[in-house]
């Protein structure tokens, strides 16, 4: 009997590697080509393959992946969230400021940071569902109203904590120094967001209204509160984001998250999430994240210009969109 059991459980586990395989394997080859490219290059072969050097990968792309978890999930709606760098501002700033100027302990002043985020969230679910405006306008605005009071809270200027404890969420260290504290925390949201996608109600409710609306509404799902809620959970990852990166800043910085929509949409889209709606999964958008991250820091090591860099950026978003417009018509035929 036992067995018996242990053949299924080895059946299972054959399938879903296969499944994953299938799913990503491009973009599996694309990450190995890339890393194999910066570990023989003579500019890069010795700075890039050294463990100081991939610790500091995996701190940037846990970063990138906390956004790019809620950002898989809005766009499966066939939204987009062009917040999250706001976000991350706002609640990194905030956080600092609870120690800093309030002086609360550090577990409060991190959930503070990170309700902040939530608190973001949930109103743009809350117009997104109620209203027939979309994703993009209403996340433009809550952008700029979330930077702007960013701007408003700090005067401009970085909010410093003096405090060393402050530091350990976004620059410690774990398991006897071997593993960043950021990237523990990584694997437990990975874990959350795979659970809620595959193994909830929400996440198939998720697919349903991504995939067609009317249909889902039609049967009997309320698709005003599963847009609340993923808008929601987005804004919770973004608050995170930021107080993990303020952590690692010993700084609120008020220009902190800029840019960083591009680079969880860029993760989204390179892991193989349609724009379009209805279809993506977290497992793509892992190996999406870990490409632009390797990405971002080989450019870096090459001494490219950050002027060049979203040039580069912006071709590997094209691509990818174009890749998944390719697959989609190819399958409609």
């Amino acid at each position: 009997m036992n067995q018996t059991a242990d053949v299924r459980k080895r059946s299972r586990i054959e399938k879903s590697l296969r499944i994953f395989l299938k799913d990503n394997l491009g973009i599996l080859i694309a990450l190995a080509v890339l890393c194999l490219f910066l570990s023989v290059y003579p500019t890069t072969k010795d700075t890039f393959p050294v463990q100081r050097n991939i610790f500091n990968v995996l701190r940037q792309v846990s970063t990138n992946l906390y956004l790019a978890c809620g950002m898989t999930m809005v766009i499966i709606l066939g939204g987009i969230d062009l917040s999250v760098g706001s976000i991350v501002a706002l609640s990194g700033c905030f956080a600092a400021g609870c120690v800093s100027r309030y002086e609360l302990p550090i577990p409060m002043a991190i959930i503070c940071g990170i309700l902040i985020g939530g608190v973001v969230g949930a109103f743009n679910g809350f117009v997104i569902s109620r209203t027939t405006i979309p994703a993009f306008i209403v996340t433009l605005a809550t952008m700029n109203i979330a930077k702007g009071l960013a701007y408003v809270y700090t005067g401009g200027s970085p909010v410093r904590v003096v405090n060393n404890e402050w530091q350990w969420l976004g620059a410690g260290w774990v398991f006897n120094g071997k593993v960043p504290t950021p990237v523990v925390l990584l694997v437990i949201i990975l874990a959350i967001t795979g659970v809620l996608m595959n193994w909830t109600r929400l996440g198939r409710h998720l697919y349903a209204v991504g995939g067609n609306p009317q249909a889902a509404e039609f049967s009997g799902i309320n698709v005003a509160r599963v847009k609340f809620l993923i808008h929601t959970f987005t804004g919770i990852m973004a608050g995170t984001a930021g107080v993990v990166l303020a952590s690692r800043m010993y700084s609120g910085q008020p220009t902190a998250g800029e840019g960083a929509e591009m680079d969880a949409i860029a993760a989204v889209v390179v892991g193989g999430t349609s724009m379009q709606g209805g279809s993506g999964k977290i497992s793509g958008t892992i190996i999406g994240g870990l490409i632009i991250g390797v990405l971002n820091n080989g450019l870096n090591l090459l001494n490219v210009s950050s002027f060049w860099q979203y040039v580069v950026k912006g071709i590997v978003i094209l691509l990818a969109v174009f890749i998944d417009f390719w697959r989609t018509r190819k399958a409609s035929r």
